[in-house]
C-alpha cells in the first residue's frame, strides 16, 4: 500500500506495471487499486525518481504515515500502551488533515492553519518515537543542498523549539512567525449562569466589574445584567446570553492585586421587608448585596484551561447603607461586623475564561463565544497598546457623594439623583448614558437611594459616549429629589447642579474630582431655558472666572450643599492638554512659537500620538514659516515625536508616519534644515558635555533621513532636479560628520559612548532611504567609510563592542548587501572587524550571527552566479581564526569551564553549534581552487601542519562530542559529507608534504583516528536504518563509510616504510573499523593488519606486538557490541589467503587461527551477556573463554578480569562454591611476597601479600557462604602459617577459632547432597562452546531431574529434548536446529578412604560422595542371548558407561564438558556379587552402629533391615542366584566364572553370619513389645540357613546357638569372631561396596550412588582391581516369581526427584521411548505401589497387577532390604518405604568446568581435614566419641502424610541400572528423589555426635574373650574389621589419643594431613563467620536425640508405623 508504480500498458481493467520500490518487478493488477496522479521523473534510467506533483507537505504525511504504522504496531507489541493509543490518535488527525489538505477547499489562511496543525503532529510523532527531526521552513522540508549550513542548523533549532513547545501546549501560535514587540493583551470572559439567590422577590441590576485593591479604584467599565423579580433575565433573548469580555488587560494588570466585583442594586420598595414603607408602585433603585471573586485565587486555573471554569460567589448584604460605597473593601478584607454573610452557600454563579491576543485573533478562534451577543467590555483609559484605527470617545463620569441639608425635617432625607446630558440648544441628548455594557444606553440616569442619609456615597461609575459633534456645548445637569416613603410616595425636587463638558479654551474637563455647586429650586421649577442657569458658577474654579455674578437670579445657590463628582475622557479626538491645543492654533499667538514648542515636550504621547498627523503638518508649517528662527526647535520637536513612536505603547503607529512621510508631508525645503542641525548636532558631540539631545536625535536619524529623503524627492520633482550637487555635497558633508563622531576616543568619556552607540543603533536604517537617491555602489562606499572609521581595536570597551557588531550584522541583513556589487565593497572592512573579534575570542554569538547570515546571502547568491571572489575573501579572513575559535570554544565545553558566570553552557552549546554550522557553511562553498589556493598560500610546512593538526581536531570533535543531536540526522549526514569531501581535498598535501624525509608522526595520526572516528559514526551505520530511509541515504550521499575507507587504505599504502610507527598504536582503531558491519569496508581494511604483520616481522622478526594489541583490542570492541560471524568468517578467510604467501605462513596462520577462536568464544560471550540470557548461559561463556585466554593464548590480565566477571556472576546467582573456586585462580597467581602491585580493577594499590591475604579471606568467606566448610579448612591453615611466621597472633587466633568454626559446622550443620545431570547439546544452532558437545551439570538444591529439564528448556526455548539416551548421528549434529539429551548421573567419588571408615560420621562422609568427582556413570541393563522365563536373572547383563569430566565438580562452574567416556559390560555372575556384597556391607555398618551407640533408642532401623533380609531368603530370596549360578550347567559352561561362583557363595555364607550378629545385637536392643517380631525373625533366620545348608556348606558348620532352641544371647556368646581374612575377603573385590553400605546407613537424602532404604547398593569405580569392577550395578534378583512379567530390576542409584511423576508428567517432552527390542521386558520394570514415586524408566514400564506389587515382588523386597530400612521421606508409612525401587534413566543432567589444578592439590583421595596424631604402633581403634560434640538443637519434625493413592504414571527412565528386587528403594523416596525431607529416624541413623565412652558394666556383662578382635589383629589386618559384640570391650586407654582408623592403615604413624586445598580467592568480610543454616536440606546426618524419653517416643511412633 503506498508503493509508486509506473503503469506500461492496460487492457479490460487490468495493468501491467512495474513497482518502483523496493524492488524493480513486474506484474499485473486490477486497474482499481491504483490512484493516477501527475507525477516528475528525474534522472531516467535505472535508478530513476519519482516526485508526486503534489503539496509537498502532503507527499511528507503519506510517506511518514508509511514509516509510523510499522513502528506503531511494534509498540503494542513493547507494551508501550499509552504511546500506542495516543499515536493512533494522531494518525488519524493526520490523515484527516491530509484528507482536508486534499480537497482544495481550503481558503489560504485555512491552508496554512492545517499545514502547522499536521506539522505540529508529525513533528510530536517523529520525536515521540526517536526518529529524526525534519527541519522546515514555512511547514515544509528544506533541501539541504538549496540553503546553508548556518540556515539549516537554525531551522532544526526552530524546529527543535516548535517540538518543544507543541509538546507542552500543543503548538504556540504564530511559531514561524517574527516576534513583534507588541505585548499580548489578555481578555477575561464572564458568564453569568444563574443568581440563585432568590428571597428578594424583585427586579434586580446585577454589575460586575475589575477592582484594584491596592489603587482602590475600578480599572474597567461595568457590565450590567437586569434581572426579574423570579432570577432569569428580564430580556427574553438573553437566556443564556449574560456574557461580557473585559477587555485589553495587559501583563501589568494581571500582576494587579485585581478582584471581580459584584454589586446587586434591587428595584422596588424603599424597605425590602416592610411593605409599608411607599407605595407598591413607585420603585426606587436601592442597594442589596456585594460579591468578590479575588483573581489571584484562580488565574492560575483559568490559565491553564482551555474552557470555561465554574465558580459561586456569596452575596454579602450591608449592615449599614453610609457604607455602601466601600462594602467590597470590607468583604475583601474581611471586615466581618460592616456585612453579613449569607444563610446558604448559594449565589451567583459564574464562569470565567482567559483569552489571549489581539481582538481580532480572539475573534477568530473564539467564533461561539461572539456568536452569543457578548458584551465588550472595555479598561477604563487606553489600553497598553492604542491601534493607529482605534477611534474612542468615552466620559466616564463617577457619582461620588453629595452633602445636603435636611431642610427642615425630623429624619434625614431619601435621596435620588437625576442626571440628564443637554446639548447647547438645551435639548436632552437621547440615549448617551450608559450604565454598564450589556444593556442599552438610556437618556435618563437614576442613582440608587440610601435610606435616610443626608450626606450620601454613591461611588457609581457612569459611562457617557457623546457623540464627537455634540461634545462641544453640551453640559450634564444633576437633579436632586427627596423620596418620600409616605402613602403618596411622590419625589421632590429640592435642587440641582449642572457642569459643562468643555471649557471655553477647547479643552474638555479635566480627569480630576470635581466640586459642583448645588443650586436650590422646587417641584415647580421647569428647566426649559437651560441659558437660566448655563450662566451660573458649575463650582469653584468657574466662580472665581466669574465674581461678579447678580444675585437676583431665579436660582440660589445653596452655600452648604455641595456635589462631588469625577470624570475621566478616553478619546482618540479631543484634548484635555492646553498645549496641544496652543500648538495646533499657532497661528492665533505667533509671538508665543518659540513657548509653544519648547512646550510640546510635556505633553503626554497619548495626545500626540492622536494627533500626529496635525502636529507634524503644524510643525513643518511653522518652519516654512521662518526656517532660521525656528529651525532648531522645529528639529528638537520632530526629535522628540520620532522617539515617541519608539515606545512600545506607540509602536503601532509608525505606519501611521511612514503613511504620512510618503502621502501627506509637503514640505519640499525641509530638507536642508533638516541635514544642517543633524550636522550640527554631530559636529558638536565631541565638545558638549550633556548629550542627551544628540543621543535623541541620534536615535531620531531613521525617520530624519526618510524626512530628508522624501523632501529632496518633492523638491526636486518641483524644481526638475535643481540642486543635485548641492544635495550629494550636504550629504557626503555629514557622512564626514558621523565618521568623524565615531572615530572620536570615547574611553574617557562616558556620555559619548552613549552617543556613538545610538548613532551606530540607527545607522543601518538609513540604507534604504539613501538607495533612493544613490546607486548601490555609492551607498555601499558611505557605509564602507562608516564602518571603516569605527576603532578596529578591541579595547574599546564591551558595550561598544556588542553595539558595533549589531550595527555591522544589521548592516549585513540590510537589502543592501544583498547586492553583489556592495557586498565585494563591504565584505573586506565585515571581515576585517570579525577577525579582531574571534581573535580575541570577544562577543562569539554575536560574530557567529553575522558570519551565519553573510554565508546564507552567499549561498543563495551561488545559485543564480559565481561568487568565487567573496568565498576567496572568506577563506583568507575566516578559515584559520574560525578553526582556533572552535578549538577554544571546544576544550572549554570539554572541561566544562564554560565561561561560569558569563555564559551558562547552554549557551556554549549553541555558540558551538553556530560555529561549526559558519565552518561547515565555508567549507562546503570550496572549491578546489580555493583549496588549491589555501594549500599555495602557506609560506612554510609549519604553518601547513598546523593548519591541518587544526582541521583534523576540529573534524575529530565533531564526531567525538556530538555537537548536533541524535535526531538531527540531515545535519549529521551533510557535516559528514563536507567532512569526506574536504579530506580529499587535503590528504595529497599531507601525503605530499610529510612523507619520507619530512615524515610527521602527529600528522599522520590525527589523520588516521579522524578516518576512523568518521567511519565508525552512528549516523553512518546504514544498517541501522529502515529500508526507506536508507535507499534515501544511499541516494543521496552514498555509503560514505566507504569512500572514507578508499582514502585511508590508499594513505596507508603511501606510509610506507613508516607503517612501523603505527604498530601497534593504530591495530585497535583500525580493528573497530574493520567490525563495521560493512562488507566492502571489512574488504578494504582487513588486509592492513597482514601488512602490519609483515612490517614488524620484517623488523623484529616477530609479529608479537601485532598478537598481543589485536587480542587486547579484539576483546573489548566485541563486548561493545561490534563484530558477527560474518566478520569472523571474512577475517580469516582474507588474512589466511594473504599469509600463504609468506615465508611465515606458519606462525601467521597459527596466529589467524587462534584469534579466529577467540572471537567465536567472544561473540558467544556477547550474545549471552546482552539477551535475556540465564545466568548458566552466561558463565558457561564466560568459563569458556577465561579458559581460552589462560590455556591458548596465555593473557594473564584478560584472564584475570574473566575471573573476576566471573566471579561477579556466581555470586549474583547465589553459586558461592563456584565463586570461591574462581577467585582461587587469582590467588594462585600471586605470591606471599611483598613486591607492590598497581591499581587494578577495584583492588587499591598494595602489596602482592596483602592483595593474596584479602583474596583468601574472601575466598574463605565465599566457601563458608557455600558450606563446603572442607575447602576452607586448608585456607586458614595457609593464612595461619602466614600470620604465625609473622607473629601476628591476633590474626592467628582468629583464623584458628575460624577453623574450629568450620569443624564445628561440618558436624552441626545439615548440607545438601546435589544431584547430577549430564546434558548434551547437539546441533549447529547452539554456541560454540556448547556446540555438539556433552557436559555434567551439579543440580541446584532441591532440583530434581524434571526441573532441570524444565530449566535447561527454558534456557534453550528453541530446542527439542531428544527422547532416547542412545548418542545422537551426524544428521542431528549437523543439523540446522538445537537438541538437548538429559538424563542424571551418578557421581563415581575419587576418595574411597574416608568412605570405607565404618566409624566415621556419615555428615564427613557425603561430603566426600558427591564433592571433588570428575567421573559419573549410568547404568543400562539388557539381556544378552536367550532369555531364561524361569529365572531371567541368567541373562541380564548391565551397560555400563563412564564419564570423565575436564574437570572435577565442584569447580569454577556448575558443570563442565565430557573429557571422555568409558563403556563396559557387567555379567549377570558379577552383578550378583555386587548385589550380595553390597547388602552385606550395609548389614555390617548398620550393626556396626548399633554397637558403637552411635545409633540408640530406637532400632526400628535395624528391624526393618534384618526382616527385609531374612524374610525375602525365606521367600526366595538370594535363592534364585542359587538356581542361576550354582547350576551345574552354569559352571560347567562358564569354567571361567569358578572362582566368582566361589565368591559369591562366601558372600552368601557371609551374610548368614552378618545376619547372626545382627539378630544378636537387636535382641540385646529390642523393645519388650517389640519381641514377638524378633522371635519371629529367629524363626525365619533358622529356615532361612536351612534353606541355603545344601547350597552353601559352610553353613552346617555354624554353632547349633542358631537352632531355634537357642536364645540370642546364646547366639551372641558361641559365635565365633569374624577372622581379619574374612573382612579382607570382603573387600578385597569392591572397595566401594563400603561406600554403598555406608551410604545406605547415613539415611542420606540423597541417592546418587545409591537408593537409600537399603536397596541398591551402589558400586562405585575408582579402585577396583579389574577394569570391569569400574562397572557396577546391582541387578535384583527375583527368586520365586512364576512368570517373567514380574521380574524386576533396579538400577544402581536412584534417579533424581525429577523422575517424581505428579500429574501429567508421564508424557514430558524429553522422555525417552522404549526401544522395540526392550518392549517385551517390561517385567524388568520396579516394582512400584501406586502412589507418588517415579518409576525407573520409562522403558522399561512397570507392570503390575491392579497398580499394586504381587507377593513375589514384595517378597523380594523384603529379602534385599527388609522392612527396616529408611526411606528418605519420613511421611510415608512403612509399607510406602519398602515398596519402592530407584531409577535413574533421566534425561537430565548438568555441564559444568572444574579446576584443573584441582586434582593436582589434592590427588584422588580427600583426606577429612583432622589434626595429625601420632599413634603406637598396633593402636588403630578409635572411639569416635572422642570428636562428637553435643547437638541440642533438631530440626523440626515434619507432618506426616501418606503418598499411597496417587496414581503412578510412567515417567522417562534412567540409562543406568536395571530394576533390582533386591533393591527396594522407592525411587520418589530415594536420597535423589526426595525432595529435601528428613529421613525416618533421623536420629537412629546419624552418627553419634556427642557419647561418653563405653561404660564399665558394659563390659562386665561380657567376657575379655568374647571380644570380636584383638589390637593384634587389628594391627595385622589392613581393613578395619567389624565389631559385632554388643558393646564395644573397653580395649583401649581412654587418655590415649584416638587415632582416626584408617582403610589401610600402615603400621607407622598416620598419613600428615589433607594435602593442601585446591585454593581460590576471596577474603572474608569482617563479619560472623558463623554458618548460617540454610532452609531444611536435602542430604541430611542429623544430630542425635539427647533427651532419651523423646527417643523413645520417635522409637514408638516409628514402630507403630511400621506395624
Amino acid at each position: 500500500l503506498g508503493e509508486t508504480v509506473q503503469i506500461l500498458e492496460k487492457c479490460e481493467g487490468k495493468s501491467r506495471d512495474v513497482t518502483f520500490f523496493p524492488f524493480v518487478s513486474q506484474g499485473i493488477f486490477p486497474a482499481g487499486y491504483v490512484h493516477l496522479k501527475k507525477a516528475v521523473v528525474t534522472n531516467r534510467g535505472q535508478y530513476e525518481t519519482v516526485v508526486p506533483l503534489e503539496d509537498p507537505i502532503i507527499t511528507e504525511v503519506t510517506s511518514t504515515l508509511q514509516e509510523w504504522s510499522v513502528l506503531w504496531k511494534q509498540l503494542y507489541v513493547k507494551h508501550k500502551v499509552d504511546l500506542f493509543y495516543k499515536l493512533r490518535h494522531v494518525m488519524n488527525e493526520l490523515i484527516d488533515l491530509r484528507r482536508q489538505l486534499l480537497s482544495g477547499h481550503l481558503t489560504q489562511d485555512q491552508v496554512r492553519e492545517v499545514k502547522r496543525h499536521i506539522t505540529v503532529r508529525l513533528d510530536w510523532g517523529n520525536e515521540h518515537l526517536g526518529l529524526d527531526l525534519v527541519p522546515r521552513k514555512e511547514f515544509e522540508m528544506v533541501d539541504a543542498d538549496q540553503i546553508s549550513v548556518s540556515d539549516l542548523y537554525k531551522m532544526h533549532l526552530s524546529s527543535r523549539h516548535s517540538v518543544q513547545q507543541s509538546t507542552s501546549q500543543d503548538g504556540g501560535r504564530q511559531r514561524h512567525g517574527d516576534s513583534c514587540r507588541m505585548p499580548v493583551p489578555h481578555h477575561l470572559f464572564v458568564n453569568l449562569k444563574s443568581f440563585t439567590y432568590n428571597t428578594i422577590g424583585e427586579d434586580t441590576d446585577i454589575f460586575f466589574s475589575l477592582y484594584d485593591l491596592r489603587e482602590g479604584k475600578q480599572i474597567s467599565e461595568k457590565f450590567m445584567v437586569r434581572l426579574n423579580k423570579n432570577g432569569g433575565p428580564k430580556n427574553p433573548e438573553k437566556v443564556d446570553r449574560l456574557c461580557a469580555l473585559f477587555t485589553d488587560l495587559s501583563n501589568k494588570d494581571m500582576k494587579r492585586d485585581l478582584y471581580i466585583v459584584s454589586q446587586v442594586i434591587r428595584t422596588g420598595r424603599m424597605l425590602l421587608n416592610d411593605s409599608k414603607k411607599g407605595p407598591p408602585h413607585i420603585q426606587y433603585r436601592r442597594p442589596y448585596g456585594c460579591a468578590v471573586l479575588a483573581m489571584s485565587d484562580v488565574l492560575q486555573t483559568i490559565s491553564e484551561l482551555k474552557e470555561e471554569k465554574d465558580f459561586v460567589l456569596k452575596v454579602y448584604t450591608c449592615n449599614n447603607e453610609n457604607e455602601w460605597y466601600q462594602i467590597h473593601e470590607n468583604i475583601i478584607r474581611k471586615s466581618s461586623t460592616k456585612y453579613t454573610a449569607p444563610s446558604t452557600n448559594y449565589g451567583l454563579i459564574i464562569s470565567l475564561q482567559l483569552l489571549r491576543g489581539d481582538m481580532e485573533q480572539v475573534r477568530r478562534e473564539n467564533p461561539m463565544i461572539f456568536n452569543r451577543g457578548v458584551a465588550i467590555t472595555r479598561k477604563l483609559g487606553f489600553p497598553d497598546v492604542i491601534m493607529p484605527g482605534d477611534i474612542r470617545n468615552d466620559l466616564y463620569l463617577t457619582l461620588e457623594r453629595g452633602d445636603f441639608e435636611r431642610g427642615g425635617k425630623s429624619v434625614q432625607k431619601n435621596i435620588e439623583v437625576t442626571m440628564y446630558v443637554l446639548y447647547a440648544d438645551g435639548e436632552i441628548l437621547k440615549e448617551c448614558i450608559s450604565l454598564g455594557s450589556g444593556e442599552h444606553n438610556i437618556s435618563e440616569y437614576r442613582s440608587f437611594v440610601l435610606y435616610h442619609n443626608n450626606s450620601p456615597r454613591w461611588s457609581e461609575v457612569i459611562k457617557l459616549p457623546i457623540p464627537i459633534d455634540r461634545f462641544r456645548g453640551s453640559h450634564l445637569r444633576f437633579e436632586f429629589r427627596h423620596c418620600s416613603t409616605k402613602d403618596k410616595g411622590e419625589k421632590k425636587l429640592f435642587g440641582f447642579a449642572f457642569t459643562p463638558l468643555m471649557r471655553e479654551d477647547g479643552t474638555t474637563l479635566s480627569d480630576e474630582s470635581h466640586e459642583l455647586y448645588v443650586y436650590k429650586c422646587d417641584e415647580n421649577t421647569t428647566f426649559s431655558n437651560h441659558a437660566l442657569y448655563l450662566g451660573l458658577p458649575c463650582c469653584k474654579d468657574d466662580f472665581n472666572g466669574c465674581p461678579n455674578i447678580p444675585s437676583s437670579l431665579i436660582f440660589q445657590r445653596s452655600t452648604k450643599e455641595t456635589l462631588w463628582i469625577s470624570t475621566q475622557l478616553s478619546s482618540t479626538k479631543l484634548t484635555q492638554n492646553v498645549d496641544l491645543l496652543a500648538l495646533l492654533k499657532w497661528k492665533a499667538h505667533p509671538d508665543r512659537v518659540m513657548d509653544i514648542l519648547g512646550r510640546l515636550r510635556h505633553v503626554c504621547g497619548e495626545e500626540i500620538v492622536k494627533f500626529l498627523q496635525d502636529i507634524l503638518d503644524t510643525l513643518f508649517s511653522i518652519l516654512d514659516d521662518n526656517t532660521d528662527k525656528y529651525g532648531p526647535l522645529v528639529f528638537q520637536s520632530l526629535v522628540f515625536i520620532i522617539n515617541l513612536l519608539r515606545d512600545s505603547k506607540f509602536y503601532h503607529f509608525r505606519p501611521v508616519m511612514d503613511t504620512y512621510i510618503q502621502k501627506h508631508f509637503a514640505g519640499a525645503l525641509a530638507y536642508k534644515e533638516l541635514i544642517r542641525c543633524l550636522k550640527w548636532y554631530m559636529d558638536r558631540s565631541a565638545e558638549v558635555v550633556r548629550q542627551d539631545h544628540i543621543q535623541e536625535a541620534m536615535r531620531a536619524l531613521e525617520y530624519l533621513f526618510k524626512f530628508i529623503v522624501q523632501s529632496r524627492i518633492l523638491y526636486s520633482r518641483a524644481t526638475c532636479g535643481m540642486e543635485e550637487d548641492q544635495f550629494r555635497a550636504s550629504i557626503q558633508e555629514l557622512f564626514q560628520s558621523i565618521r568623524f563622531v565615531l572615530s572620536l576616543d570615547s574611553r574617557s568619556s562616558e556620555t559619548l559612548i552613549f552617543t556613538q552607540a545610538a548613532l551606530l543603533n540607527s545607522f543601518p536604517a538609513i540604507f534604504d532611504e539613501l538607495l533612493q537617491m544613490f546607486t548601490v555602489q555609492e551607498v555601499a562606499e558611505f557605509v564602507r567609510g562608516t564602518l571603516g572609521s569605527m576603532p578596529s581595536t578591541v579595547h574599546i570597551g564591551q558595550s561598544m563592542d556588542v553595539v558595533k557588531l549589531q550595527s555591522i550584522a544589521r548592516t549585513v541583513d540590510s537589502r543592501l548587501f544583498s547586492f553583489p556589487e556592495s557586498r565585494r565593497i563591504l565584505l573586506p572592512v565585515v571581515l576585517h572587524h570579525i577577525h579582531l573579534h574571534l581573535r580575541q575570542q570577544k562577543e562569539l554569538l554575536i560574530c557567529s550571527g553575522i558570519l551565519s547570515s553573510i554565508f546564507s546571502i552567499i549561498k543563495s547568491s551561488s545559485l543564480e552566479s559565481s561568487v568565487q571572489e567573496e568565498v576567496e575573501m572568506m577563506v583568507e579572513s575566516l578559515l584559520d581564526v574560525l578553526l582556533q575559535t572552535l578549538l577554544a570554544i571546544m576544550s572549554k565545553s570539554q572541561s566544562q569551564e564554560a565561561v561560569r558566570g558569563q555564559r551558562c553552557p547552554q549557551c556554549t552549546a549553541e555558540i558551538t553549534g553556530e560555529y561549526v554550522s559558519c565552518l561547515l557553511s565555508l567549507l562546503r562553498q570550496m572549491s578546489d581552487i580555493h583549496f588549491q589556493h589555501l594549500l599555495d598560500n602557506f609560506q612554510s610546512k609549519e604553518e601547513l601542519k598546523e593548519f591541518l593538526l587544526k582541521i583534523f581536531c576540529v573534524f575529530r570533535n565533531l564526531m567525538k562530542l556530538s555537537i548536533f543531536p541524535r535526531d538531527w540526522n540531515v545535519m549529521r549526514l551533510l557535516t559528514s559529507n563536507i567532512i569526506v569531501s574536504t579530506t580529499q581535498y587535503l590528504s595529497p598535501a599531507l601525503h605530499k608534504s610529510f612523507t619520507d624525509a619530512d615524515f610527521d608522526f602527529k600528522v599522520w595520526n590525527s589523520y588516521f583516528s579522524l578516518a576512523v572516528l568518521f567511519i565508525n559514526q552512528p549516523s553512518l551505520q546504514l544498517e541501522t536504518l529502515t529500508p526507506a530511509k536508507r535507499k534515501k541515504v544511499f541516494d543521496k550521499y552514498g555509503d560514505m563509510r566507504v569512500m572514507m575507507a578508499y582514502e585511508l587504505f590508499s594513505m596507508w599504502q603511501n606510509l610506507g616504510e613508516n607503517k612501523i610507527h603505527f604498530i601497534p598504536g593504530m591495530i585497535g582503531p583500525f580493528l573497530g573499523v574493520t567490525l563495521v558491519p560493512q562488507n566492502e569496508v571489512r574488504n578494504i581494511m582487513i588486509p592492513i593488519f597482514h601488512d602490519m604483520m609483515d612490517w614488524e616481522q620484517r623488523k623484529n622478526g616477530n609479529f608479537k606486538q601485532v598478537e598481543a594489541e589485536l587480542i587486547d583490542k579484539l576483546d573489548s570492541l566485541v563486548s561493545e557490541g561490534k563484530g558477527d560471524e560474518n566478520y569472523r568468517e571474512l577475517f580469516s578467510l582474507l588474512l589466511l589467503e594473504k599469509i600463504e604467501q609468506e615465508t611465515w605462513r606458519e606462525t601467521g596462520v597459527s596466529f589467524v587461527t587462534s584469534v579466529t577462536r577467540l572471537m567465536e568464544r567472544l561473540l558467544d560471550y556477547r550474545d549471552c551477556m546482552k539477551g535475556d540470557e540465564t545466568e548458566n548461559k552466561k558463565i558457561g561463556c564466560t568459563v569458556n573463554l577465561l579458559n581460552f585466554y589462560k590455556s591458548e593464548i596465555n593473557k594473564e590480565e584478560m584472564y584475570i578480569r574473566y575471573i573476576h566477571k566471573l566471579c561477579d556472576m556466581h555470586l549474583q546467582a547465589e553459586n558461592y562454591t563456584e565463586a570461591a573456586f574462581t577467585l582461587l585462580l587469582y590467588w594462585e597467581l600471586l605470591h606471599w611476597e611483598e613486591r607492590p602491585l598497581r591499581e587494578f580493577l577495584h583492588y587499591p594499590a598494595q602489596s602482592e601479600w596483602h592483595r593474596k591475604e584479602g583474596l583468601c579471606r574472601k575466598v574463605i568467606h565465599y566457601f563458608n557462604k557455600g558450606k563446603c566448610w572442607e575447602y576452607g579448612i586448608p585456607l586458614c591453615r595457609e593464612l595461619a602459617l602466614q600470620y604465625e611466621s609473622l607473629y601476628d597472633y591476633q590474626s592467628l587466633s582468629w583464623i584458628r577459632k575460624m577453623e574450629a568454626a568450620y569443624y564445628d559446622n561440618i558436624m552441626e550443620q545439615q548440607r545438601l547432597e546435589p544431584e547430577f545431570f549430564r546434558v548434551g547439546f547437539y546441533g549447529r544452532k547452539f554456541p560454540f562452546f556448547l556446540r555438539n558437545k556433552e557436559f555434567v551439570c551439579r543440580g541446584h538444591d532441591y532440583e530434581r531431574l524434571e526441573a532441570f529439564q524444565q530449566r535447561m528448556l527454558g534456557e534453550f526455548p528453541q530446542a527439542i529434548a531428544m527422547q532416547h539416551p542412545n548418542q545422537p548421528d551426524e544428521g542431528i549434529l549437523q543439523g540446522d536446529a538445537q537438541y538437548l539429551q538429559i538424563y542424571a548421573v551418578t557421581p563415581v567419588p575419587e576418595n574411597i578412604d574416608v568412605l570405607q571408615m565404618d566409624r566415621v560420621p556419615d555428615r564427613i562422609k557425603s561430603f566426600y560422595r558427591v564433592n571433588n568427582v570428575r567421573r559419573f556413570r549410568y547404568d543400562r541393563p539388557f539381556h544378552k542371548g536367550p532369555k531364561d522365563k524361569d529365572n531371567e536373572f541368567k541373562s541380564l547383563w548391565i551397560e555400563r558407561t563412564t564419564l570423565i569430566l575436564t574437570h572435577p565438580l565442584p569447580g569454577i562452574s556448575r558443570w563442565f564438558e565430557v573429557d571422555k567416556r568409558e563403556l563396559i559390560e557387567v555379567s549377570p555372575l558379577e552383578n550378583a556379587i555386587y548385589v550380595v556384597e553390597n547388602k552385606n556391607q550395609e548389614l555390617r555398618t548398620l550393626i556396626s552402629q548399633y554397637q558403637h551407640k552411635q545409633l540408640h533408642g530406637n532400632i526400628n532401623l535395624l528391624s526393618m533391615c534384618l526382616n527385609g533380609v531374612i524374610d525375602a531368603a525365606v521367600n526366595g530370596g538370594i535363592a534364585r542366584y542359587q538356581e542361576a549360578f550354582f547350576d551345574k550347567e552354569y559352571i560347567s559352561s562358564h569354567p571361567e566364572d569358578t572362582e566368582k561362583i566361589t565368591q559369591l557363595k562366601d558372600l552368601m555364607q557371609e551374610q548368614v553370619h552378618i545376619l547372626g550378629m545382627g539378630l544378636a545385637v537387636h535382641e540385646k536392643l529390642v523393645h519388650p513389645e517389640m519381641r514377638p517380631l524378633h522371635k519371629k525373625l529367629i524363626d525365619q533366620f533358622q529356615m532361612m540357613r536351612s534353606s541355603l545348608c545344601h547350597g552353601l556348606p559352610g553353613l552346617d558348620k555354624l554353632s547349633p546357638a542358631c537352632s531355634g532352641s537357642s536364645t540370642p544371647r546364646g547366639i551372641l556368646a558361641t559365635h565365633s569372631p569374624m577372622s581379619p581374612e574374612s573382612i579382607k575377603f570382603m573387600h578385597r573385590h569392591s572397595p566401594l561396596n563400603v561406600l554403598g553400605s555406608v551410604r545406605h546407613s547415613s539415611s542420606s537424602l540423597s541417592s546418587h550412588t545409591s537408593s537409600e532404604t537399603g536397596n541398591l547398593l551402589i558400586l562405585t569405580d575408582s579402585m577396583m582391581e579389574h577394569p570391569e569392577d569400574l562397572y557396577r550395578m546391582q541387578v535384583v534378583h527375583k527368586f520365586t516369581l512364576p512368570s517373567p512379567s514380574s521380574s524386576s530390576l533396579s538400577s544402581t542409584h536412584s534417579a533424581p526427584s525429577q523422575m517424581i511423576n505428579s500429574g501429567h508428567s508421564s508424557i514430558r517432552v524429553g522422555s525417552p521411548s522404549l526401544p522395540d527390542r526392550y518392549r517385551h521386558n517390561r517385567e524388568i520394570l520396579m516394582l512400584l505401589p501406586p502412589h507418588r514415586d517415579r518409576p525407573s524408566s520409562a522403558m522399561y514400564p512397570n507392570m503390575t497387577e491392579n497398580g499394586q506389587p504381587t507377593n513375589h515382588q514384595r517378597a523380594l523386597y523384603h529379602q534385599v532390604i527388609g522392612p527396616c530400612k529408611p526411606c528418605s521421606d519420613p511421611n510415608l508409612s512403612v509399607a510406602d518405604k519398602v515398596l519402592t525401587a530407584p531409577s535413574s534413566w533421566s534425561l537430565d543432567s548438568g555441564t559444568r568446568d572444574t579446576l584443573p589444578f584441582l586434582s593436582a592439590h589434592v590427588g584422588s583421595v580427600m583426606v577429612p581435614p583432622v589434626p595429625p596424631r601420632t599413634l603406637p604402633p598396633g593402636h588403630f581403634s578409635m572411639h569416635f566419641d572422642a570428636f562428637h560434640h553435643q547437638i541440642n538443637e533438631l530440626p523440626p519434625a515434619l507432618p506426616a502424610r501418606s503418598l499411597r493413592k496417587s496414581p503412578l504414571h510412567p515417567i522417562p527412565a534412567s540409562p543406568t541400572s536395571p530394576q533390582s528386587g533386591l533393591d527396594g528403594s522407592n525411587s520418589t523416596l530415594s536420597g535423589s528423589a526426595s525432595s529435601g525431607v528428613s529421613s525416618l529416624s533421623e536420629s537412629n541413623f546419624a552418627q553419634s555426635s556427642s557419647e561418653p565412652p563405653a561404660r564399665a558394666d558394659t563390659l562386665d556383662s561380657m567376657p575379655s574373650s568374647q571380644a570380636w578382635t584383638t589390637d593384634t589383629e587389628e594391627a595385622e589386618s589392613p581393613y578395619l574389621p567389624v565389631r559385632y559384640s554388643v558393646s564395644e570391650p573397653e580395649v583401649l586407654d581412654p587418655l590415649k589419643p584416638a587415632p582416626c582408623r584408617s582403610h589401610s592403615a600402615p603400621l607407622g604413624p598416620t598419613p600428615a594431613l589433607p594435602p593442601k586445598p585446591y585454593l581460590r580467592e576471596g577474603c572474608i568480610p569482617e563479619e560472623d563467620l558463623r554458618p548460617v543454616p540454610r532452609p531444611m536440606p536435602r542430604k541430611i546426618s542429623q544430630p542425635l536425640l539427647t533427651n532419651k524419653e523423646e527417643q523413645a517416643k520417635v522409637a514408638w511412633e516409628h514402630g507403630i508405623s511400621e506395624e
